[in-house]
């Protein structure tokens, strides 16, 4: 049943507003001394010369990150452990319910297609938001409550329960518990990784049909997830790659999960010198050299177009799919076009 659908360093002591626009945009740190600060003040301190309307224009449209969430709030405090990063472009606005897609609904699942631009779940970090903020910002498991209601011609809401993400920019096919029982089912399928998990990427060069096999760590030596290297480090993570079709100096590929690590596709295909078209953050492997992004991308260029599980209160096999995303379908004809095709 359709429920809408739609389409899919630390900081210098002086930064300039021409500086501030730079490609990989500015990454602040909290000093202990800004701690309980808001993050206007803040940014006024990293930013001298900017006035509080300057700021505040920077919050609303979208260009501040703190923890790799959006932050439009001038009131915001900081904590110690924040990360501000200020980015060169607004970031998309999130999906609407409108947005959101139910694909099956029943009294122990709910099946949806997540648009991007919308997070899954909130990091546990981030229980603490206002509810003005959660309101300007809402995750899919916040939204779906309402949309069950609606389509079962119920006023109250009960909430969903997360069985697993997907990255706030890769869209695509995800299933949510509705019962404590139907989630510890569904928990243990993962675990044991019999899901069906089928993801379209387009990625930079191209690469021969091959399994990717690493442990990974949470820290590769700089910060971010990538593989390990020393012998019995980590946790397994499998990623069986297949090229669909060349496209100039990129490659639209499929990739099947055999396990389901953060960020596995990413980590493996940018470890493998082919980072995803879009990736902010795994656009460079570590300790390599890597040309910046020039496909023009204007999301992370990743959908999750199959899904399948075993029902947890039927034991029935259940097959989702679903077609590339309009954004990711006409990304992928420009290239096409591009490349001469």
């Amino acid at each position: 049943m359709d429920a809408g659908r739609g389409d899919y360093v630390p900081a210098q002591a002086s930064v300039t507003m021409e500086r501030m626009t730079a490609e990989k945009g500015q990454l602040f740190r909290v000093l202990p001394r800004q701690v309980d600060e808001t993050i206007s003040a803040a940014m006024r301190q990293w930013m001298p010369g900017s006035s509080w309307s300057d700021i505040r224009r920077l919050l609303k449209s979208r260009r501040v990150l703190v923890g790799g969430n959006l932050c439009s709030d001038a009131g915001y405090r900081l904590r110690l452990k924040d990360v501000v990063k200020l980015l060169p472009h607004s970031i998309a606005p999130p999906g609407g319910e409108q947005n959101v897609r139910i694909r099956h609904l029943d009294k122990y699942v709910v099946v949806v297609e997540k648009p991007p631009c919308m997070t899954s779940t909130h990091h546990p970090d981030q229980r603490r938001l206002t509810q003005r903020r959660r309101q300007f910002q809402p995750t899919l498991d916040e939204l779906l409550p309402r949309l069950i209601a609606r389509a079962e011609g119920r006023r109250d809401e009960s909430p969903v329960r997360a069985v697993h993400r997907l990255d706030r920019e890769t869209s695509g096919l995800m299933v949510f518990a509705r019962t404590a029982e139907a989630q510890r089912h569904l928990q243990h399928q993962f675990r044991v990784h019999s899901i069906i998990r089928r993801y379209v990427a387009v990625m930079r060069g191209f690469v021969e049909e091959q399994t990717i096999t690493s442990r990974l760590v949470r820290d590769r030596g700089d910060g971010r997830r990538g593989s390990a290297t020393l012998p019995n480090v980590g946790k397994t993570a499998i990623t069986h790659v297949r090229p669909v079709e060349r496209l100039g100096d990129y490659t639209l590929v499929e990739c099947r999960l055999e396990t389901g690590r953060t960020h596995q596709i990413r980590i493996h295909l940018s470890e493998a010198g082919h980072p995803l078209c879009g990736d902010k953050v795994y656009w460079r492997p570590l300790f390599k050299p890597c040309e910046p992004d020039a496909s023009g991308a204007a999301r992370l260029a990743l959908a999750a177009v199959e899904l399948g599980f075993e029902h947890p209160a039927t034991g029935q096999a259940m097959n989702f799919e679903t077609p590339l995303p309009p954004d990711l379908a006409k990304f992928v004809r420009r290239l096409r076009k591009a490349a001469g095709g």
